[in-house]
């Protein structure tokens, strides 16, 4: 049976590092977008946005894993 105090944990963590990769992602998209329009190379900075948006769907996939543990143990998610 899992420990669903820790799940909970792990769940807010997941919920939190996703808040933050959405933000970074943002961060990013304005960069790209301002180094574009100043006609700058962005070709690097998009390869790195398209790792972060691969991470986050990693991440998402995580994070309902964890969800799925709780409900399956009766805790609600």
């Amino acid at each position: 049976m899992p420990d669903l105090e820790q799940e909970r944990l792990d769940l807010d963590a997941a919920d939190r590092h996703l808040a933050e990769g959405e933000r970074r992602i943002t961060d990013l998209i304005l960069l790209i977008e301002d180094e574009t329009a100043k006609g700058r190379d962005t070709t690097e900075a998009r390869k790195l946005l398209h790792n972060f948006e691969q991470t986050m769907e990693t991440w998402r996939v995580h994070r309902q894993l964890i969800a799925d543990t709780i409900a399956r143990a009766g805790g609600g998610a």
